[in-house]
């Protein structure tokens, strides 16, 4: 996010719904779905916003995900990094769903229940996930109780 785009997403409220969870009639794509309301609004919708498992696994390797991780697990002396493990797959995915959605916030937001297909945003998605990458790692890492501060999603 750069700063001229923080005004335009501050005017949103967004939360996790729930997610990911593999879309339907589409192998190998997921979907995060968000609760977005923004001031102006008299109810928020919820927008479902898609990424290919395979884009997802390119993007976790550039940010150097798994690396990233296991530091943390050391660093902290984790005894059962299985269980941590087990759930970095689902953290990633979120975050980087959320980069996506804020990308089509700063673009402006209808007032309907919408879906971003996971071919949409593609190249953009590289981008703010590449400038954004210490974030990404940070939610991950908060989500799992490594880190001593928390990371607000909204700063994706």
């Amino acid at each position: 996010m750069t700063p001229e785009r923080a005004p335009e997403l501050s005017s949103y409220r967004v939360t996790l719904f729930f997610g990911p969870e593999p879309v339907e009639k589409e192998p190998g794509v997921l979907a995060c779905v968000f609760n977005v309301k923004k001031r102006s609004w008299k109810a928020g919708i919820q927008v479902s916003v898609e990424i290919a498992q395979t884009h997802l696994a390119r993007l976790g390797q550039e940010v150097r995900l798994a690396d990233r991780i296991a530091g943390a697990l050391t660093s902290f002396g984790t005894e059962a990094p299985g269980a941590y493990h087990a759930r970095v797959d689902d953290l990633f995915a979120q975050a980087v769903t959320w980069c996506k959605l804020n990308l089509r916030l700063a673009a402006g937001l209808a007032q309907e229940n919408q879906r971003i297909p996971a071919a949409d945003l593609v190249q953009e998605l590289n981008q703010a996930v590449a400038v954004r990458a210490e974030h990404v790692i940070t939610y991950v890492l908060t989500e799992l109780d490594l880190v001593n501060e928390p990371q607000s999603p909204a700063s994706f």
